[in-house]
């Protein structure tokens, strides 16, 4: 009689990740920890072409701190059968010592880029890509807008790519074929840059709606919105119009019930025709409810409202977008509760960023 295998116990010993996460705003290598820490007090004015005007400085500060985020989110990751290690911040500065590393065989590194970034270093984005590759650094692109198209450097980095999330329908075929058959490509949007649950619920909100929007974005059709609004909601109708609100700032939109969350400023275009903003994700993560047009096909949007986590109303239906309100406005404190706990858990960058991670793992293991 034979015995029966042995079959152990022991836990999968933790995947060691340190993660490098590139911030247009940042110099050289450094702890996160410490650029996040000495952020506030940081002069920005030589990165500004006119420091002596106010409102460039304030859009420059909305625009450090909006990036600072990213870095922070990716320094707090967390995920199932990894050890993310202290995490390091670089700016293009930084990336001769990035490059420089000496290699680390009891940690696994991830080199984390955003949004149009490789445009800082285009001209030297593939080959610094492929030496952290020879280096066995990892890449991750977590991409929107249009970086296939609009990104000259994007064939030039496509081949070093570990993971790309991209937000277009579909990629261009020349970027497309230029990917390695290694990387991980998920088509997904951008959400919130945020820790979750960062921003405690609120149960009693007032009964307003806020409308934020860039105001390169205010076109007709949106002016028209807003003014319809106003005179029905009067005084609960609250717009912002300016590109974004400061990080500080953030937590005082969670004193609003509910959020009219543009589509997308780019949505015309065919590659990006399912695509949105953050602000239905950091919406959410702020226990406000979604409020969202319908004016293309929607994608995960679509798929958001099948599950009641958006509201969505027809595109050019000024008597749809004030039903979408109203609706809105009546939702209970349980199914607000519902949506902030949902958004948190499964729509900000570090939660994205971590499971791609994860996924990868899961996908070049030895045995899969």
């Amino acid at each position: 009689m034979t015995s029966a295998p042995t079959v152990s116990t022991q836990p999968r010993p933790l995947r060691r990740v340190r993660v490098y996460c590139y911030c247009p705003w940042a110099d050289r290598l450094e702890a996160a920890d410490d650029f996040l820490r000495e952020l506030p007090a940081r002069d920005l004015s030589a990165r500004i072409a006119n420091p002596a005007d106010p409102s460039l400085m304030r859009m420059a500060r909305i625009d450090c701190d909006w990036h600072a985020e990213t870095v922070r989110v990716c320094a707090a990751m967390v995920q199932p059968g990894i050890e993310f290690l202290p995490s390091k911040v670089l700016g293009a500065k930084g990336l001769a010592d990035l490059v420089s590393l000496p290699a680390s065989p009891d940690e696994e590194r991830w080199f984390v880029l955003t949004a149009q970034h490789p445009k800082e270093f285009a001209g030297v984005a593939g080959r610094v890509l492929a030496q952290l590759q020879r280096q066995r650094i990892h890449t991750f692109y977590y991409a929107f807008d249009e970086a296939s198209r609009s990104l000259g450097c994007f064939n030039d980095i496509a081949p070093h790519l570990d993971v790309l999330i991209h937000d277009e329908s579909p990629l261009a075929t020349e970027g497309r074929a230029a990917l390695s058959a290694r990387c991980l490509a998920i088509h997904r949007s951008w959400v919130a840059n945020l820790l979750p649950f960062g921003v405690p619920f609120n149960e009693q909100p007032e009964s307003k709606i806020l409308f934020l929007g860039s105001r390169l974005g205010f076109t007709p059709h949106r002016r028209r919105q807003v003014e319809f609004l106003q005179k029905k909601f009067k005084d609960r109708m609250v717009a912002i119009h300016d590109h974004s609100v400061a990080v500080s700032a953030q937590r005082e939109l969670a004193r609003l019930k509910v959020s009219i969350c543009p589509e997308g400023r780019m949505f015309a275009t065919p590659g990006m025709r399912f695509t949105h903003t953050d602000r239905p994700f950091w919406s959410g993560c702020f226990g406000m409810v979604p409020v969202c047009e319908d004016s293309k096909e929607g994608g995960r949007l679509e798929a958001l409202h099948q599950e009641r986590l958006i509201l969505r109303h027809a595109h050019g239906s000024l008597s749809d977008l004030a039903r979408a309100c109203d609706e809105a406005l009546a939702l209970p404190t349980a199914d607000r509760r519902r949506i902030y706990d949902y958004f948190n858990r499964h729509e900000t960058v570090g939660a994205v960023i971590a499971a791609a991670i994860g996924e990868w793992h899961a996908r070049n293991s030895p045995g899969t």
